[in-house]
């Protein structure tokens, strides 16, 4: 089979990137052929044998204008490649021509209506930008999804957020993003070489510091109400408010930030249990790595995969701002060690049932389908 993969980035540090990287390894593996049309790619998918249509970035411009530019270039080389592939696949916005599956890992029509938006936070020009760029994706996005004849959504969130904005129903599924189980799994680790806290229960958050959409807020007051309970604190620091939130509230001494880190898997497997209480997430893969490892999580209803979680593997609270009922769970977690180690079992044997072969052998799937049985062309 002759695939073509629409996409910025193909990188295995880069969210949706790693997303892509392991559904092309796999592909590959599988013995199909692979060809990219990205900005980014991981040298290592050279050596397989993929190949590479690069289209690149305009340099020094705005998220907003570096989407736009992107898709009018792919617009502009898709005709001389498309027959190239029997099945073609865009993640997103990445294009305005027919192709086989669109795979939808964010919905800015449903994300401009939330309270929570950037544009309701703040009243400034940060506002304001993010209010025009989420408009013009969400027109972008409507466009490209009626292009393509399958849209593949990563979350049943993201598959009602589709249906939401107007996407027919019959054309979605649902196909979760996975996680590499060998990486990611139980273990201990020093804590001292990690320069954390040694003997005090200790949860760990890792994610974006600079916007309010993780929500580490709700974490921070929770921790007023749980005294000698400690957090690691992993995300980039600069232009982050929380430093300050955490000593206004006098938890400087149990706040642990750590900045930027790549030894988020040693993190895992230093900690107690995994916060993450989003108020908009739709298949965080921070998640899958953290119940790999066996931590179980607090998360929020607006977290796509929250379903994983309530089987059993943490707690899931319906309001983001509840922050007695997420410090309720802290306590718990840290006070009921069966009840804990349960649900690290429990998270465990979750994250098995979700590894990346379990991805790809479902994109897989959708892509035998969507290949025409004797034009070979999508």
């Amino acid at each position: 089979m002759r695939i073509g993969l629409v996409t910025h980035n193909v990188l295995r540090g880069d969210g949706q990137g790693r997303v892509n990287y392991e559904l092309v390894k796999a592909l590959r593996g599988a013995g199909h052929e692979v060809e990219l049309v990205a900005a980014h790619v991981a040298p290592d998918l050279m050596d397989v044998g993929v190949t590479w249509v690069p289209v690149r970035h305009r340099i020094n411009a705005v998220d907003l204008v570096r989407s736009w530019d992107f898709a009018r270039r792919v617009d502009s080389v898709w005709p001389m490649i498309e027959q190239r592939y029997d099945v073609s696949i865009a993640c997103g916005f990445v294009m305005r021509r027919p192709h086989s599956i669109n795979a939808v890992h964010f919905v800015h029509g449903t994300w401009l209506r939330s309270p929570y938006h950037t544009s309701r936070v703040r009243r400034d020009l940060r506002g304001a930008y993010h209010r025009v760029y989420s408009t013009s994706n969400a027109r972008w996005e409507l466009q490209t999804f009626g292009l393509a004849r399958t849209v593949v959504a990563v979350s049943a969130m993201v598959r009602d957020e589709l249906i939401e904005v107007g996407v027919p129903s019959e054309k979605v599924r649902v196909i979760l993003n996975g996680v590499d189980t060998s990486e990611y799994a139980p273990g201990d680790f020093d804590r001292a070489t990690l320069g954390l806290p040694v003997g005090v229960p200790l949860g760990l958050f890792v994610g974006d510091l600079r916007s309010p959409i993780k929500n580490l807020d709700v974490v921070l007051r929770a921790l007023t109400r749980t005294p000698d309970v400690h957090f690691a604190v992993a995300g980039g620091l600069r232009g982050s408010p929380y430093p300050a939130m955490a000593a206004a509230l006098d938890l400087q001494d149990r706040v642990h930030f750590l900045d930027f880190r790549r030894d988020v898997a040693d993190l895992m497997r230093a900690a107690d249990f995994f916060a993450l209480p989003s108020r908009r997430d739709s298949c965080p893969l921070v998640l899958l790595e953290a119940l790999a490892s066996g931590l179980p999580a607090i998360v929020t209803d607006r977290v796509g995969t929250a379903d994983l979680v309530a089987g059993g593997a943490g707690f899931v609270t319906d309001d983001p701002d509840d922050d007695l009922r997420v410090a309720d769970a802290i306590t718990q977690l840290t006070t009921d060690r069966d009840l804990r180690a349960n649900m690290s079992r429990v998270a465990r044997a979750t994250a098995e049932r979700h590894s990346w072969a379990d991805m790809a052998a479902a994109y897989e799937q959708t892509i035998l389908e969507m290949a025409p049985a004797t034009t070979g062309r999508a």
